[in-house]
């Protein structure tokens, strides 16, 4: 897929609701993609929700569960153009080839989510899921991590969209479960 460099500029919500599966603390996620893309807005929010709610990302043990919303929620997770989400990560420039957190918003941009990052081959899938994981932990209160080391798992909130600097790749914060 060619990736536009932008849509329309107006974000629409998936609507919809999914109940929490799990125990624990709900948090909402509504889920929004820009108008003008060709992205399915249900797959993707599908695949927002499974992923945050595998027992490998940040409800791990029953601490944490994501329930989908069309209303007010905790995090937006937003897909958005490259020019779209570098205008919606300002201050930050991202030149729309970087995702991030604005407030409560995980913005992901498109070129990533279609084009993932070398480091990661051809494991496309393992990139969307770090990209929804990493972005949501900044919601989340999440900081930055560094490569542990050489040949070590990279954390989930180290920066791979930038290189894995000797780590090998990652999507999940708690990935042995």
């Amino acid at each position: 897929m060619t990736v536009p460099q932008s849509g329309t500029g107006a974000l629409s919500v998936v609507a919809g609701s999914v109940p929490a599966p799990g125990p624990g603390e709900v948090r909402t996620v509504r889920v929004e993609v820009e108008d003008g893309l060709p992205v399915d807005g249900a797959r993707f929010a599908e695949f927002a929700l499974a992923t945050l709610n595998d027992p490998r990302s940040w409800g791990r043990g029953g601490a944490m569960s994501f329930a989908r919303t069309d209303g007010d929620a905790d995090v937006v997770v937003v897909l958005a153009s490259p020019d779209t989400s570098a205008a919606l990560c300002r201050p930050l420039v991202t030149y729309g080839r970087l995702s991030c957190r604005s407030g409560s918003r995980a913005v992901l941009t498109l070129f990533r989510w279609v084009g993932a990052h070398p480091d990661y081959g051809d494991d496309r899938t393992g990139y969307r899921r770090y990209l929804v994981n990493h972005e949501v932990g900044h919601v989340l209160g999440h900081g930055h991590e560094a490569c542990p080391g050489p040949g070590e798992r990279a954390p989930v909130m180290q920066q791979q969209t930038k290189g894995l600097l000797g780590c090998t790749p990652n999507s999940w914060p708690y990935p042995d479960g």
